[in-house]
């Protein structure tokens, strides 16, 4: 039997003292009859992410890490030139300590790009891509959750599986901070042009 009421996803998490932001959400997902979540597993937690707000997933490559940047960011993709941030998923909802782990050196960590900006999500696996019925789906409040980032709960395997918002796993400040470093890594990029 599936519990009836949404849990508070990410409550401990979600303290007053992080800012929150109202983004541009015209872009967010509108539910046809089936849609396709990408499931995949963030420190032993399974979540979703609607297909539509994936651009590509890419095995771990190697990432750059500026000294500075802090545990929430793995670090930055050369992608074509453009310098992509990738964000720790797990650290960033506080699901893993923000000390190094063994998890940290696994190799089969899975980098999803986001169709709407260039930023990636460091996962520790992608399971498999679902088609899920419109009955199967529930919306969650965004008052359960930080920043609105869990937009609905999958019923599947008798279980509820949280969905991501891509647009508002991180903050407006959290953004804003990712942006001017991934600035300052455009700029580290140019100047070893040949």
């Amino acid at each position: 039997m599936l519990p009836s009421a949404s849990p508070s996803y990410f409550r401990p998490w979600s303290s007053p003292s992080y800012p929150s932001r109202r983004l541009d959400r015209s872009h967010s997902l509108a539910l046809s009859s089936t849609t396709a979540y990408l499931l995949l597993t963030v420190a032993d937690t399974r979540c979703a992410l609607a297909q539509a707000e994936i651009r590509e997933i890419l095995p771990l490559p190697h990432l750059h890490r500026p000294p500075a940047s802090g545990p929430l960011l793995a670090g930055f993709l050369d992608l074509g030139g453009m310098p992509v941030a990738a964000i720790d998923l797990a650290r960033l909802l506080g699901l893993r300590s923000k000390t190094p782990s063994p998890q940290d050196d696994d190799p089969y960590r899975h980098l999803i790009l986001s169709a709407f900006s260039d930023t990636a999500l460091l996962v520790d696996r992608v399971e498999d891509l679902l088609r899920v019925p419109a009955d199967a789906i529930r919306p969650v409040s965004s008052a359960h959750t930080l920043n609105g980032c869990v937009v609905a709960e999958i019923a599947w395997d008798d279980a509820l599986i949280p969905v991501l918002a891509m647009a508002q796993v991180l903050t407006a400040e959290e953004t804003s901070r990712v942006a001017a470093l991934a600035g300052l890594e455009a700029e580290r990029l140019a100047a070893l042009a040949i």
